[in-house]
């Protein structure tokens, strides 16, 4: 308790000594404090700004994407116009015909026409019958017993194509896999 007393004794005898010191602490809080206060707004207003630009990329990005998303299907539905055409025009010439050969040219004709196009977009179909089970390409509609051990865990039956857009699977093949 002595310590403590001595201590006080000796802060004011200081502050006695030297009233400057005590004012120039009190200024350079009052400085400091300001400082720091200045700062805070300044931060604030370079958040809100950053917060404000941030909401204006996400509106432009959705915006810019939907336009994106718009423009390529037209691209689709415009290669896919020529082959809506031939349907109609099929449809016209296969009224009076009676030779079932030149219907089958016909479809097939325009089959290839429609494929063609949807591969230049990128569009492939993959190959699913015989092929090992994967989850990443098939989805297994039923299990069949194999004929034989070498097809167990292997694609029987396809009975519906898979495809893959650019590399990316966007139908799985439905299949029927040996067990």
């Amino acid at each position: 308790m002595n310590e403590e007393n001595k201590d006080l004794n000796e802060e004011m005898v200081n502050e006695s000594i030297h009233p400057e010191s005590q004012s120039d602490q009190s200024e350079d809080a009052a400085a400091t404090a300001q400082s720091e206060s200045e700062e805070v707004v300044l931060l604030t207003e370079k958040y809100k700004r950053l917060y404000a630009d941030f909401e204006n990329f996400r509106r432009q990005s959705a915006k810019a994407k939907t336009e994106l998303l718009s423009v390529a299907s037209k691209d689709v539905l415009v290669k896919l116009l020529p082959v809506l055409d031939d349907f109609e025009r099929a449809m016209k010439a296969n009224e009076n015909v009676e030779d079932p050969t030149t219907l089958k040219q016909g479809f097939e004709l325009i089959y290839s026409i429609l494929k063609r196009n949807l591969e230049s977009e990128g569009l492939k179909a993959f190959e699913s019958t015989g092929e090992p089970f994967d989850t990443e390409f098939h989805d297994a509609v039923t299990k069949f017993p194999a004929p034989d051990e070498s097809l167990k865990n292997k694609v029987i039956d396809t009975l519906e194509k898979g495809y893959t857009l650019n590399d990316r699977v966007i139908r799985f093949a439905k299949v029927v896999v040996g067990e």
